[in-house]
This record gives structure tokens, sequence and C-alpha cells, in this order.
């Protein structure tokens, strides 16, 4: 058998990689975040638990990408959704409407995401992950009419973890239509714009369980050296 060439061996590296984010959603989202390992996220993944400290340097920073990785699918999806479109308003509706939803949905994983940003010895970790999300955010300012898009585009950060936040703040939640009026009083959007984060209005998002649309992992059985272990993983 001729060895693998070295395109190949990179795919192989980058799909491993995925899985790895994939498993780290999924457990969290499941279990959250001291109930899970990094041998557990090795294991779901059907990877060798070393690959996990080559590619991350902690559990932290692993999940932080993973969660980037959701948003930015997330928040993507939704912007790009047909009926598509050019219109600032329209986008930036759709920007906020994504990210509420996410914390209708998944408010195990956000509120593990959101304390670990508050934690000193780690904070906000640049990954590409997260620079994918800020180009979308930064481009939905843009568009939406900023004159000054490297003020503005802290500023609707700033008020989108707040509102998750908020959203999530155990013992006192805030509801998320009223944090939803908010943000489109902020931004001067018409409250028609958007898709609510509410499953149960005409139209409004829905819990998708399945996740594996925003991450990569199919590798032909052949060539996958992880193969055998992740299927019996998968089989558990």
């Amino acid at each position: 058998m001729s060895p693998r060439s070295a395109s190949v061996n990179e795919e192989l590296r980058r799909r491993s990689k995925e899985r790895l984010l994939h498993a780290a959603v999924e457990l969290v989202g499941e279990r959250g975040y001291e109930a899970t390992t990094l041998g557990d996220i090795a294991d779901r993944a059907g990877s060798a638990r070393g690959l996990v400290s080559y590619y991350f340097p902690g559990k932290r920073q692993l999940v932080q990408s993973a969660v980037h990785r959701l948003m930015h699918r997330t928040l993507e999806e939704a912007l790009e959704r047909e009926p598509r479109t050019a219109e600032g308003p329209e986008r930036m509706a759709r920007a906020i409407d994504a990210i509420l939803g996410l914390a209708r949905n998944r408010p195990v994983l956000m509120r593990q995401h959101m304390a670990g940003l508050l934690q000193v010895e780690v904070g906000f970790v640049p990954c590409p992950e997260q620079r994918r999300l800020a180009q979308l955010l930064r481009d939905t300012v843009a568009r939406h009419g900023s004159q000054d898009v490297d003020r503005d585009y802290p500023m609707l950060r700033a008020q989108l973890m707040g509102a998750v936040f908020a959203a999530l703040m155990p013992g006192a939640p805030m509801p998320l239509p009223q944090l939803r009026t908010e943000l489109f009083e902020r931004y001067r959007l018409a409250r028609e714009l958007g898709v609510p984060p509410d499953a149960g209005a005409p139209g409004g998002t829905t819990c998708d369980t399945d996740l594996s649309r925003f991450f990569a992992t199919g590798v032909p059985a052949a060539e996958d050296p992880a193969g055998p272990a992740r299927r019996q993983a998968q089989s558990k």
C-alpha cells in the first residue's frame, strides 16, 4: 500500500479536529462543562486522547472554539437563508434573532460559554472560529449603515452578549421577547423583521438537535485511521 499524500494527511487532520469540535458541543450541551472531560470528548469523537492536546491548549479553549463554531454557522445560516437579502435592517434582525435563538435552544452550552469568558485565567480566546463570527457581525453592522464599524461592531457584540447573559441568569432570567424588543428598538428595526427565537411563533426558529451540518466530519472509512475507534464510540 502506497503512503498517503500530504494533502490526504492534512485533510484527515482537519476532519479529526472537526470531530473534536462536534463532540465538545454535543457533550457540554448534554452534561455541562464540569461533567465533561477531555477524555469524554476524545471518546465521542473516536480520536486518540493525545490529539486533543495537539489541537487545543486545554478544555476551555476547545469548548470556546466549538461554541464559536456553532455561533458563526448558526448566524451564517440565518443571514443567508431564503429569501436571501442584502437589506441592512433585515440582516441585523436575523443576526439578533439567531443569537437569541441560541440562548433559548442551547441554554446549557451558552451559559457555560459565558462563564468561561468571564474566567480570568482563560478569558476571551481569539481563534479562527471567533474571527469568522466577528467577520459576519462586522459585515452586518456595515450593511446596517454604520459609518464607523470599528466602533459599532464591539457595541453590537456587547449588546448581544449582554442579552444572552440576561436571558440565562440563574434565578432571574429576562424574557427573550423583551430582550428582542429592546435590541430592535436600539437598532430601529421593525418587529416583523427577522425570525423570532420562539418555537411557538409562526415561522419561529426551532431547536435542531442534529448539528452535524456545522462540522465537516465525514471521512471515507478506508482513509480514516481513527475510523474503527470512532465507529465503536458512536455505536455505544
